[in-house]
């Protein structure tokens, strides 16, 4: 994939203002129903909890290699081979998301989450919002960044900002739908009482 620097920053900035949009309107739900699952998924919190574990390695790396190449710059992101699979890995693509297995140190199921999770991905998702800002004049394909999983392979900048935000846009959607899942249950259960 060969992109302008601007058309890449630009979509990305959407999607993650989009992401960050959907979850302000998750403060205004009852704790109940942020932590509510069905079956084996995660709730809204653990979904959101699960972002922050990636966003405390992703965006100080992000960070870091904006910071110390402010002055390798271009117009035109390629993408490698790899960072171009992960980050396709990960796009939501007419609202299928593909399961992957999370690694257990990102895997937040089951923790006794609070409200907090909320501000700390909105925290987070304002930090991307500047980082992506930061970075649209940057040369995308010379910037390296390490992967969570190992620092012996790097990620082109560009393919980790598409990779790491599309990660965000799907668990976002994720938590949506658990929500929807419990609005739907709820409905179900009314009926049943009447």
């Amino acid at each position: 994939m060969v992109l302008e620097n601007k058309i890449l920053i630009v979509d990305l900035l959407s999607r993650a203002r989009a992401s960050l949009e959907k979850v302000n309107k998750f403060e205004h739900l009852s704790l109940e129903q942020l932590r509510y699952k069905n079956d084996d998924q995660w709730s809204i919190l653990e979904c959101l909890e699960h972002l922050n574990l990636y966003g405390d390695f992703y965006l100080v790396e992000i960070e870091k290699q904006i910071m110390t190449n402010q002055n390798k710059k271009a117009k035109v992101f390629r993408s490698g081979l790899l960072g171009n699979y992960f980050a396709n890995l990960m796009e939501v693509k007419q609202g299928k998301i593909r399961k992957i297995k999370t690694p257990k140190d990102k895997n937040p199921k089951n923790l006794n989450l609070t409200v907090t999770t909320i501000s700390r991905f909105i925290k987070q998702q304002e930090q991307l919002l500047f980082l992506l800002r930061k970075s649209k004049d940057l040369d995308l394909s010379k910037i390296k960044t390490s992967l969570s999983l190992t620092s012996l392979i790097k990620l082109r900048l560009g393919d980790t900002l598409r990779f790491y935000t599309y990660h965000i846009e799907r668990h976002v959607l994720q938590a949506e739908r658990v929500l929807d899942q419990q609005i739907t249950h709820s409905t179900a259960m009314q009926q049943v009482d009447h």
